[in-house]
């Protein structure tokens, strides 16, 4: 069943939806056995990457808009058309060596949940990647400051996000669902000046995260 949630993408451009996290698939290791499974794969860019990179054998896509997940058919092994939140799909435990999770768990309501359903998917030792906007990034601060929160199409304020995250609450969401977080980082190298700047600021370098970035494992 697909909520009606999936409404909302109807207006998302196929920019969107596309691309591939190279940075992503350059970390997992080079196992041509392994399989992957990908929460909100959209066209399935990465998972296409991953699989011609020899970083596995199998790639599993999940995604809610029947038109992306029918592009995402022609380059994965499997796809899957669900809203996690509504109908998680039957899939055998400790299945995958791998879940990659790109700028997902903000668009649900109980992120907690959905993550804590994944977790018994992966095998011992399984890597975990997984990226989200932060909100406490500069740009937002200062529209605060100003007494904004306005909504926008894409970036930290789309309107289709339901939580948000600052690198610390990111972070907890990992460890509470048993998982061991071994690096953080931005998406963005950021800037020297900024570097400087972030000396004389409560939460340092972070403050200048447009996106935070998760490597976990399971145990």
């Amino acid at each position: 069943m697909i909520s009606t949630a999936t409404s909302y993408y109807g207006t998302k451009s196929q920019e969107y939806f596309s691309g591939a996290r190279a940075d992503f698939v350059e970390r997992l290791p080079a196992n041509q056995k392994a399989s992957i499974l990908e929460i909100g794969c959209s066209s399935g860019g990465t998972g296409a990457l991953a699989l011609s990179e020899g970083k596995c054998i199998e790639y599993t896509g999940i995604d809610l808009v029947p038109d992306i997940v029918e592009q995402a058919k022609n380059k994965l092994t499997k796809v899957i058309l669900t809203d996690l939140e509504n109908e998680f799909p039957d899939l055998e435990p400790e299945q995958f060596d791998a879940l990659i999770a790109s700028e997902i768990f903000e668009h649900l309501r109980d992120p907690w949940a959905v993550l804590e359903k994944l977790v018994p998917l992966l095998k011992p030792g399984a890597m975990v990647l997984a990226s989200s906007p932060n909100i406490s990034h500069n740009s937002v601060l200062k529209d605060l400051r100003k007494g904004h929160f306005n909504y926008k199409d894409m970036g930290i304020m789309d309107r289709t996000h339901l939580r948000w995250f600052t690198p610390n609450s990111y972070k907890a969401l990992f460890t509470e669902a048993g998982l061991v977080v071994t690096d953080m980082w931005p998406f963005r190298p950021i800037k020297i000046q900024q570097k400087l700047i972030a000396k004389f600021l409560p939460n340092g370098q972070k403050t200048f995260w447009r996106q935070i970035c998760i490597e976990a494992k399971k145990p």
